[in-house]
């Protein structure tokens, strides 16, 4: 069967999926997106994730008319089951319009929506049982003073992509963003927790890190555990004399820290409290989820 990409309402084969060259997403990363992922059938949090796409256009501006809540949602669900797709990442992407020039005043201001479905995997599976050697990215976040954070837009992860191509040159699986103020705010691509004297902390929104699907998901369940957790700012120093690390990302799920800067991490290996985070996590997406078919 010949995989569908879905575009503007309509499901091509992949081989011919286009987007007009004057799409404002393409143009000038004027867009938002999400990723999905969906296990055994059930698309993991897919409500949250339409809000988070649907709350990043409102605050860019686009004109969401059309495009509503059960729209997004059923055409993903549909791109799904088109592609019998019960496994996997999602991708949905949503620009603004389309039209030469950076106002949006002189576009065709009618969102396009497009959705394809994929064999994703992030991390080798040794990642997971061993942890990830990560390193101090000179490349920082940008200020949520020029852009929310919480607003998960295109343009804004050329700073990420360059951070991640930081990370490769040296060989490390992941590379850690600071903010301007020198606080920890997020890794390339992920959430990011340590785990001091059996306390659960993470940076806030407020540092400049995006709010995670599965960094929420990863803080009902420690609550569920009765491990506390705190949103506080974090430094290289909280990071360097923390009891575990991990990171949380909907591609990487929960996946351990061990290293960062050649400094090892706790004891260097996955900490209990990852460990039994990870294992929790697994069986939430097993067992919860919106069904596909």
């Amino acid at each position: 069967m010949a995989e569908l990409v879905y575009i503007d309402g309509e499901f091509v084969p992949k081989e011919q999926a286009t987007i007009p060259f004057f799409d404002h997403g393409y143009l000038y990363g004027d867009g938002v997106f999400e990723g999905v992922r969906v296990y055994n059938g059930r698309v993991f949090r897919l409500e949250p994730h339409v809000d988070r796409l649907l709350f990043s256009a409102r605050a860019l501006a686009f004109n969401l008319e059309k495009m509503t809540f059960d729209f997004v949602r059923d055409a993903i669900l549909e791109t799904c089951r088109r592609n019998d797709h019960s496994n996997g990442y999602i991708r949905v992407n949503l620009t603004r319009g389309t039209g030469l020039g950076l106002d949006p005043a002189h576009i065709e201001n009618r969102p396009l929506l497009t959705i394809a479905t994929r064999q994703l995997a992030l991390y080798p599976q040794e990642y997971y049982d061993n942890g990830l050697t990560m390193v101090t990215c000179s490349t920082r976040v940008l200020s949520p003073d020029t852009i929310d954070p919480r607003i998960k837009c295109m343009g804004k992860y050329i700073n990420n992509i360059l951070a991640k191509m930081e990370a490769n040159r040296v060989g490390a699986g992941e590379g850690i963003m600071l903010n301007a103020q020198g606080c920890v705010a997020e890794a390339t691509g992920d959430n990011v927790f340590i785990v001091k004297d059996n306390i659960l902390h993470t940076p806030p929104p407020s540092a400049g890190c995006l709010k995670g699907i599965t960094r929420q998901a990863a803080i009902e369940l420690a609550e569920g555990m009765g491990i506390p957790v705190r949103e506080t700012n974090l430094t290289l120093y909280d990071l360097y004399t923390a009891d575990e690390c991990f990171l949380t990302g909907t591609a990487a799920e929960i996946i351990p820290g061990v290293e960062l800067d050649k400094r090892l991490l706790g004891s260097g290996k996955p900490g209990p409290i990852t460990r039994r985070l990870n294992e929790a996590f697994r069986r939430l997406t097993a067992e919860t989820g919106t069904p596909v078919f």
